[in-house]
C-alpha cells in the first residue's frame, strides 16, 4: 500500500517529524475555536505489527477526522514493524514517542493541554496503546498524564485462541483465527510451525506452570456473560507443547498481553473506551478487558457493534464504504470529543 506525503488541507496542518528517534506524523487542527489549549491524541495504527502505517491513506484519513472532529493535535506514531523488528521493539517505539510528547516543552510547542491527552489505537495498535498505558505506571506520575485510553477492537492476549469469539469467527474475514496466530508468532519472534499447537491452546495446557496463575484472569466462563458464551466450551489441554514455551517465552509477558495484568495495575488505568465488534475474533479480548477494568474500579465505555467486523472503522470513506465503518468512526470521535 502506498504512503501519502504530509499534505495539509484547509482545516488540518500535517507535519512529519521525529520524537526520540521514532517517525511521527502530526495532524494539527488549523481552526481555533477559542484561545484555549487544544487536546491531544496519541494514535497507534493497527496491522498485526507488520502492516499499514501512520502514512497510509486509511490512517491518514482517520487521523484527519479525529483532529478536526475533536479539535485535537493527533500524534500518529510510525513505529517500526515486522520483519525489521520484533517484540518488544514496536512497544518500545510507542512508549518512547509517548513519553517524548508528554514532556511539558513539547506539549507547549504544539499548544496541547497537559491535562487533556488520550492514548488510542486499533487492533495491534490497541494492544500497544493498552501496554503503553500500563508501562507508564512504572514512571510514577506519568500515567496520570493520560486522561483517557480508547481501544478499537484491540488484541489483548495470546494465551487463549478458543474464546467464544475465536471459535465463532475463526474463518471470518478480515481477520481469521489462523492469521491472528501467525501475527502473534511473528511479533514474538516464534517459528510459524507453532501455529497449530497454539490454535488448540497447547501453550497454556495444565502441565505449563506459567499458565496456572494467569488462567483466572482469562477465565471467560466467569468473566463473559452467558449471552456471549453461547454454546462454546473452554479448550484446555492436559499435556501441551513445552518447547513452544521455551522458544517463545514472551507468550507470558504482560507487555505483550495487557489483559493478564494484575488487578493492582488495572486500578491505575485511566477512563477507558473499548470498541468491540460481533464478527471479530478479538471481540472477547475487548469484552474481558472492559470487565476486568470495571472490576478494578475504572470507568469503562464498551461500544459494541452487532453488525461490526474487524477493521470496519477504516471502511468509512469511498470507495471502501460500509455503514458500520462510518458509525464506528463517528461514535469514536464523538466519545473523544465529549470525554477528553
Amino acid at each position: 500500500m502506498s504512503k501519502l506525503d504530509a499534505e495539509s488541507c484547509d482545516n488540518v496542518k500535517v507535519t512529519d517529524t521525529v520524537f526520540d528517534g521514532v517517525q511521527i506524523r502530526i495532524f494539527d487542527p488549523i481552526e481555533k475555536r477559542d484561545k484555549t489549549l487544544k487536546r491531544g491524541v496519541i494514535y497507534l495504527h493497527g496491522g498485526g505489527w507488520t502492516l499499514e502505517g501512520a502514512r497510509m491513506r486509511t490512517y491518514d484519513q482517520l487521523c484527519r477526522a479525529v483532529a478536526e472532529g475533536v479539535n485535537a493535535v493527533v500524534v500518529s506514531v510510525e513505529y517500526r514493524i515486522l520483519p525489521d523488528v520484533h517484540f518488544p521493539e514496536q512497544l518500545n517505539d510507542a512508549l518512547h514517542a509517548t513519553k517524548y510528547f508528554l514532556q511539558p516543552d513539547v506539549l507547549a510547542k504544539w499548544s496541547v493541554d497537559p491535562n487533556r491527552i488520550a492514548l488510542s489505537g486499533d487492533s495491534s495498535g490497541g494492544n500497544l496503546a493498552a501496554a503503553v498505558c500500563q508501562q507508564l505506571i512504572q514512571d510514577g506520575n506519568a500515567v496520570s498524564k493520560i486522561k483517557l485510553q480508547a481501544l478499537i477492537y484491540p488484541v489483548l492476549q495470546v494465551l487463549d485462541f478458543n474464546t467464544p469469539s475465536y471459535q465463532q469467527n475463526m474463518d471470518m474475514p478480515i481477520l481469521r483465527r489462523f492469521l491472528m496466530a501467525k501475527f502473534w508468532l511473528h511479533y514474538l519472534n516464534g517459528n510459524s510451525k507453532y501455529v497449530e499447537p497454539m490454535l488448540v491452546n497447547n501453550h497454556t495446557s495444565f502441565d505449563v506452570s506459567q499458565a496456572v496463575a494467569l488462567r483466572e484472569r482469562l477465565n471467560w466462563s466467569s468473566i463473559l456473560p452467558s449471552g456471549i458464551q453461547k454454546h462454546f466450551k473452554p479448550v484446555v489441554q492436559t499435556v501441551g507443547t513445552p518447547e513452544l514455551i521455551q522458544e517463545v517465552p514472551a507468550i507470558f509477558d504482560v507487555r505483550a498481553s495487557p489483559l493478564i495484568a494484575e488487578k493492582e495495575s488495572l486500578k491505575l488505568m485511566p477512563k477507558t473506551y473499548i470498541l468491540t465488534c460481533e464478527y471479530d475474533v478479538l471481540r472477547d479480548d475487548g469484552l474481558m478487558y472492559a470487565k476486568r477494568l470495571e472490576d478494578a474500579g475504572v470507568e469503562v465505555t464498551n461500544d459494541h457493534y452487532e453488525d461490526g467486523f474487524h477493521g470496519c472503522m477504516i471502511f468509512a470513506d469511498w470507495p471502501l464504504y460500509f455503514s458500520v465503518g462510518a458509525r464506528t468512526r463517528d461514535n469514536y470521535i464523538k466519545w473523544l470529543d465529549e470525554n477528553l
